[in-house]
């Protein structure tokens, strides 16, 4: 065992050579600078092209939601929301502001990526298969162009796998520590964290390092995650369990498209581009039934046990992304090892970086507002790509990342032409009730330009901000269908129609105002709220 000194969190040697040497690489080695150039050319890449188009719908939701810190919301873990206030105080709302921290987030994803590399054994060329692997993926790619919760949850995720690699090699588990405080970050980043740790505890109990259960830093660790994870645990308890009335609402009204195994399987393939398998896959064999790989056997099995709960839950094909890192990493360490091992395979060395790097190009726009909007649909038909789809109900032009950057400036605009028309007295007593979260953010970030109120709905957490001092007697409705607005208001006016052709089609609407509802607003409210 290593003595306590030797032992540093920088500068850390990959498990194959420098434990018999004892000697430690620094931070910037040859390996690792390979991961600081990726990561490098990945921040580049978002920030040259992320404020092409505009806000995404759940962008406008987040900055709301930061004017309404909490520890917990009815959708959503409490990090978020403070993050986006965090980044709004220190760089503005911008929308390269607004995504300078998801850039970043994308560019350490890269450096962990490598990190985990280099303990799997890789050297400089596992560590640039591995990154480029993260680089070109379109999930990634797409995951990190705007705010959302998801740039970080690989960071949590990946950075819990560092550290218990870094108790494997060292025989030191008191790295399990420092698992511990990411997973319970992460906890507190996006519920879904405790997939994987149920996922990672079945990894860990169905290998050798089940051993680790007889340390006593795996139950401090254990310990910490439940502390981290506590202050959401009492906010949903005291809120009645919102998050686990959201998630059955979705399920009863079948929201989300729910595939079936192989299906799903394809669509890994596909989020990751279909060369890219050449990497992940081999990585996950590499771990699963390669003889070096037996060491880290832990990371395929986590791997499974996580492919089969989502598949078992019928979860969205993205939500499998953060974990691929390690696999990209196992991969890199397997081609490295095999052109070692053959040198008749030496060209695989030059030609497997450069497929990954031009299939990635390629795929760029797909995932990245690189190209005109009208000119997206067709680079997809070329490449023989459908737009796709997560939720039943989804439909537009354009694929929904893109779908839900267009029409929200446009659509205030009118709504502030309706508002201020009005005369005072009835300005005064008008309130703005959006359907759904994306037009009440809109309204509540773009609105105060044109002297807007803020908006009301009852839709996910805006629901529990309520209606204020409005009383019904006048509302601007948003999203609402005629027949539902008649039903509650004693007239309706008809007023423009929202019908932007890149919009989703549930943002293709008429603005109604409804003059007067027929049971007081504190009434109704109750019957408007919508959880989904």
């Amino acid at each position: 065992m290593e003595s306590p000194r030797q032992t540093v969190l920088v500068g850390l040697p990959n498990a194959a050579s420098s434990h018999a040497s004892g000697s430690y690489e620094s931070w910037f080695s040859t390996d690792i600078a390979v991961a600081y150039f990726v990561a490098a050319v990945a921040f580049a890449l978002q920030m040259a092209t992320n404020g092409r188009y505009g806000y995404f719908r759940d962008e406008l939701y987040y900055l709301a939601l930061s004017h309404h810190l909490a520890w917990g919301y009815v959708d959503l873990a409490p990090m978020a929301p403070l993050v986006a206030y965090i980044g709004r105080v220190l760089f503005g709302d911008s929308l390269h502001a607004l995504r300078l921290l998801p850039a970043l987030a994308l560019g350490a994803e890269i450096l962990i990526t490598g990190l985990i590399t280099r303990e799997l054994g890789g050297r400089r060329f596992a560590v640039l298969l591995a990154c480029l692997g993260v680089l070109v993926a379109p999930v990634i790619l797409a995951n990190a162009a705007r705010f959302s919760m998801n740039p970080f949850e690989p960071l949590f995720w990946m950075g819990a796998i560092y550290f218990l690699l870094l108790a494997i090699n060292r025989d030191r588990p008191q790295f399990l520590v420092w698992a511990g405080v990411l997973v319970g970050l992460g906890l507190e980043n996006k519920h879904s964290t405790a997939f994987f740790l149920i996922a990672l505890l079945v990894g860990l109990l169905a290998t050798s390092q089940r051993c680790l259960f007889r340390s006593k830093w795996l139950w401090i660790a254990a310990g910490i995650i439940v502390l981290l994870a506590l202050p959401n645990l009492i906010w949903q308890y005291r809120h009645g369990f919102p998050t686990w009335v959201d998630l059955s609402n979705v399920k009863k009204i079948h929201k989300n498209i729910e595939l079936p195994p192989l299906p799903f399987l394809k669509e890994q393939i596909m989020m990751l581009q279909p060369l890219n398998a050449l990497i992940w896959i081999t990585g996950l064999g590499f771990l699963l039934f390669h003889g070096e790989g037996k060491r880290y056997r832990v990371l395929g099995a986590t791997y499974v046990a996580f492919l089969a709960i989502m598949m078992a839950l019928h979860g969205k094909n993205y939500y499998l992304a953060p974990i691929y890192p390690m696999l990209f990493a196992a991969g890199g360490v397997f081609w490295e090892n095999l052109i070692a091992a053959h040198s008749r395979l030496r060209w695989v060395k030059a030609v497997l970086p450069r497929v990954l790097i031009v299939s990635g190009v390629i795929a760029f726009p797909l995932v990245l507002p690189i190209l005109p909007p009208d000119k997206i649909v067709p680079y997809m038909q070329k490449l023989g790509v459908a737009t796709p789809r997560t939720e039943t109900h989804m439909s537009s032009t354009l694929p929904e990342h893109f779908a839900d950057e267009f029409g929200w400036p446009e659509m205030v605009a009118q709504v502030a032409q309706i508002y201020n028309a009005m005369p005072a007295d009835e300005r005064a007593k008008t309130a703005i009730l959006a359907g759904n979260y994306g037009s009440a953010g809109a309204i509540d970030f773009f609105g105060p330009r044109y002297g807007l109120p803020p908006s009301i709905s009852a839709h996910q957490n805006y629901y529990y901000w309520g209606f204020r001092q409005y009383t019904g007697e006048s509302l601007i409705m948003l999203n609402w269908q005629l027949a539902d607005a008649q039903y509650w208001c004693n007239s309706v006016e008809e007023g423009p129609k929202m019908a932007d052709p890149y919009t989703m089609s549930w943002e293709h609407y008429t603005v109604l105002t409804c003059h007067g509802l027929k049971k007081p607003l504190a009434e109704a409210w109750p019957h408007f709220k919508v959880w989904d």
